[in-house]
């Protein structure tokens, strides 16, 4: 029998295109039947569990009784169990526990069974094999010989660095720095680590969040990139590489960029922001990103294909439905009301979703509300031949800004409009306030350049405005200018993260939520900004 790294030496691209990027070719009918055979053999293996007899009053013959019998959760009806890991409710032994970060600095965990890793394995490979690629069918050659990766992912318990563990399974990779050793790393550290040994060793591919990547390239074409000498820099192999960087750049004239030190040979990002920053990381490292969407409780769930465009969903990390918009907005007005749900063959293009996932392979969690919308923005991809429906991420649903319930704004939306006027910025964070009776929205930003606050505020409404029709036609139907933005002072966002970081916070709670921050944190961002 051929092991993972046998196929990927044996340079045999067309048995490892299908193995692993195989769901790509699907039809819609032949992606439905799929999910639909994993979801009742899931059914057949959990029925009997503690945690699922909650749930399921009677083992469900089919999908539609399933979706009729099991009403929508969330991780609140699990975390008794869960909080606890209480091996004893579950279907399925866990291989292991997955943390991940709730709101208000609660942690979640998902039992992984070792089926599910298995599957999400492969399609952490997928994601490598498709971030390289320009054409279907291509498998980068290096994926086999020793795949340099410069990454800065959080270790296990994360899922990301579970992922990290289980690709280096599958092929040889040289992570920069090396896993083994991140794990007493936090994350400032574990990044300008990997930056230098990336100098010396070089890069093929990188995996990261998309702010990380933005930093450093910010750094260079502002010229901080501009490196000094010291002893560590000396290497022949770092001089060189600098040197070659160094003509690159000034033959193109221009300051120094990251794609002049490390030609990439892809991309692979996470976080809500890439698609707004998809040009400014093509600039800066020479690379199309790669997205992806999926969360810890479900897995994979959407992915890029090789034209790196719109995401395309996969079928095997669990059983999807959607929630229209429109009855999520039911729901959010209606406490108790149940949103009914549509199946991936009965999207609309242009219209919006939430998503709710069952686990497959014994996890427990069964039409959990991920509290995610996502829009549908075509029922396929003709550029590709792909014949699935393709989606963007949209925004949290729990994090939409509504004004006079006319205007509802998203993290995105905001971002981009903030990223649309060009305006230098380190961090903001927006949330709904009142003014004198009125619903606004305050926006406090630390910039990296001197503008007064009445301009950023004018040029960001005017590309709200531009971009959300809705917020433009709030202010000429009803006279409403809602927002409001307050500048920090330097230092402010970094004070804030040292200070969470000090006090033991995680990861995902070091810096406050783009949207909706409560009363506490505002006031502590502002406390940090006035005590400079």
């Amino acid at each position: 029998m051929t092991t993972e790294a046998e196929l990927f030496k044996s340079g045999d691209q067309e048995r490892i295109w299908k193995k692993y990027c195989g769901f790509l070719d699907l039809s819609l009918a032949e992606f439905m039947e799929t999910q639909e055979q994993l979801l009742m053999d899931h059914i057949a293996l959990v029925y009997d569990s503690p945690i699922a007899r909650k749930f399921m009053p009677k083992k469900p013959k089919d999908v539609s009784e399933f979706r009729q019998l099991v009403p929508l959760t969330t991780y609140d009806d699990y975390s008794a169990y869960l909080d606890e890991k209480n091996e004893d409710v579950l279907a399925v032994k866990p291989y292991c526990w997955i943390r991940t970060s709730g709101r208000g600095g609660a942690s979640k965990w998902a039992p992984y069974t070792e089926s599910a890793i298995e599957r999400l394995s492969i399609l952490s490979t997928a994601l490598s094999i498709l971030a390289c690629a320009k054409r279907k069918g291509e498998v980068y050659s290096g994926i086999g010989n020793g795949l340099r990766v410069l990454h800065n992912l959080p270790p296990p318990p994360y899922i990301t660095g579970i992922l990290a563990r289980l690709s280096s399974n599958n092929f040889y990779i040289r992570y920069i720095p090396p896993l083994e050793k991140c794990e007493s790393m936090d994350f400032e550290t574990r990044t300008q680590t990997g930056f230098q040994m990336a100098l010396r060793t070089g890069v093929d591919f990188s995996v990261s969040l998309t702010s990380v990547l933005l930093k450093i390239g910010e750094r260079f074409t502002e010229g901080s990139g501009k490196l000094k000498l010291n002893r560590h820099m000396l290497h022949p192999q770092i001089m060189w590489r600098l040197i070659r960087g160094l003509v690159r750049s000034k033959r193109e004239g221009r300051a120094l960029l990251p794609k002049d030190l490390w030609p990439l040979k892809g991309l692979l990002c996470y976080g809500t922001d890439t698609a707004i920053y998809r040009e400014k990381l093509i600039y800066c490292w020479g690379k199309e990103p790669t997205e992806n969407y999926g969360a810890t409780e479900p897995g994979l769930i959407a992915s890029h294909a090789w034209n790196k465009k719109n995401m395309t969903f996969v079928p095997f990390c669990c059983f999807l439905e959607f929630a229209p918009e429109e009855e999520w907005l039911k729901n959010r007005e209606t406490k108790g009301y149940q949103p009914s749900t549509v199946l991936l063959d009965e999207v609309k293009p242009g219209k919006r979703y939430e998503i709710i996932f069952t686990s497959f392979y014994g996890m427990p969690f069964l039409r959990y509300r991920l509290g995610d919308l996502i829009r549908i923005v075509a029922l396929e991809d003709k550029e590709t031949g792909i014949k699935l429906p393709q989606m963007v991420f949209e925004s949290r649903a729990d994090d939409l800004i509504d004004i006079a319930g006319f205007d509802r704004l998203d993290e995105k939306t905001i971002w981009q409009a903030i990223a649309n006027t060009g305006i230098k910025h380190e961090e903001w964070s927006a949330r709904k306030e009142y003014e004198k009776d009125e619903s606004i929205v305050h926006l406090y930003i630390e910039l990296r350049e001197e503008i007064e606050a009445a301009q950023v505020e004018r040029l960001i409404h005017k590309e709200l405005a531009r971009i959300n029709p809705d917020h433009r036609d709030l202010e000429g139907m009803l006279g409403i200018r809602p927002l409001r933005v307050s500048l920090l002072p330097p230092g402010s966002f970094q004070r804030y993260y040292e200070k969470k970081k000090a006090s033991g916070a995680e990861l995902a709670h070091l810096k406050p939520p783009h949207m909706n921050a409560s009363d506490t944190i505002i006031q502590e961002l502002i406390g940090q900004a006035q005590s400079t």
